[in-house]
């Protein structure tokens, strides 16, 4: 018997052909999903122009969704209820034709659905179906970013990027900060102690990277560093693979201090120098997060920063924030010890 030995070139061939049925399968996939949004459109059209014309209601529905269950039994999606969002996606998209050129129409059915039932802006949804495309988003994340107002929160963090990095990088790293950040995924109270917090921030690292944002690689926690001598770890230590920089993460349960910016700055010019490799990698940023913030501090204290950090308020349980003081009262209490150190002077 003869023995059928591999040519030299067979791994190569079957990599390029598992490559071609991928391809054909998310070609399929895709075709298959256009033909379904366009199934529906057209039924939740047609909805839509009966009750404008012959008053249907909700009777009607239901008697349609049974007759339709009825008539194609192995075919899933013919509820009342999801007759219901098939009226509203013809009421917000009202060109089934651009509906295929939009990011829409790369979403499956119960993305579409996230958008309708939270979202009444329709250039959010809009905004909403761009991103999820293009960062490849599940239902849940979607859902996740929608619920906690990505579009008010990316890119929102005060920072110094400006001043301290080149313009080009400067707007490029603006884009991975947030604020606030939303972590009540971490189900902690607003008592918990900054290492509390940072461990469950890697124990629920899935959530904490989802949050985040789309690129970031965790690298690791309380990460040490010698100098001279001396002791120094950083919290959280993260890589962008996008943008091929580090990110230094520093934790604080209390409200924002200048002092705070002084020591991420630190820990930032720490990894810039040590880990970063100038020919390969872009300037190292850090992000301070911190239970509490006045925008008007943490300007000031940004100011005085040579190394480009960002400071971003965290939220927790709706029932810890609010038991934080709020920029108002942050603001003033600042301004109070400026003035008795003035008096004191």
């Amino acid at each position: 018997m003869t023995n059928e030995i591999a040519p030299t070139n067979y791994t190569a061939t079957l990599n390029e052909l598992r490559a071609l049925v991928h391809d054909a399968r998310l070609r399929v996939q895709r075709k298959a999903n256009n033909e379904l949004l366009w199934l529906w459109w057209h039924i939740g059209h047609t909805i839509l122009e009966r009750r404008a014309q012959q008053g249907w209601g909700s009777k009607v529905l239901e008697q349609l969704a049974a007759d339709l269950r009825a008539e194609f039994p192995s075919m899933k999606g013919f509820s009342r209820t999801n007759l219901l969002y098939m009226r509203s996606f013809a009421a917000a998209w009202t060109n089934p034709e651009a509906i295929v050129q939009r990011a829409v129409g790369q979403l499956p059915w119960g993305h579409v659905i996230e958008l309708l039932d939270k979202l009444d802006d329709q250039d959010l949804r809009e905004w909403y179906a761009a991103k999820d495309v293009h960062h490849g988003w599940s239902r849940a994340v979607l859902a996740h970013q929608i619920t906690t107002g990505l579009h008010e929160r990316e890119a929102a963090a005060p920072t110094n990027f400006d001043a301290a990095l080149a313009r080009a990088d400067s707007d490029q790293a603006q884009e991975i900060t947030k604020d606030p950040y939303a972590l009540q995924f971490l189900a902690i109270g607003g008592d918990a102690s900054e290492r509390e917090l940072e461990q469950r921030l890697v124990d629920r690292i899935l959530e904490t990277m989802r949050e985040l944002g789309p690129g970031f690689a965790f690298v690791g926690r309380q990460v040490h560093f010698d100098i001279d001598g001396d002791d120094f770890y950083v919290d959280l230590l993260f890589f962008h693979v996008e943008q091929l920089r580090y990110v230094v993460i520093e934790l604080k349960t209390t409200k924002f201090t200048p002092a705070d910016a002084g020591q991420l700055g630190f820990y930032v010019a720490i990894v810039d120098d040590r880990l970063r490799v100038p020919a390969k990698h872009q300037p190292t940023i850090g992000i301070l997060l911190v239970a509490g913030k006045s925008d008007t501090v943490v300007r000031y204290a940004l100011a005085s920063t040579t190394q480009p950090v960002a400071v971003s308020r965290y939220e927790l349980t709706k029932e810890a924030q609010r038991a934080l003081p709020d920029e108002d009262a942050i603001t003033r209490a600042f301004a109070d010890e400026l003035a008795r150190g003035a008096d004191e002077g």
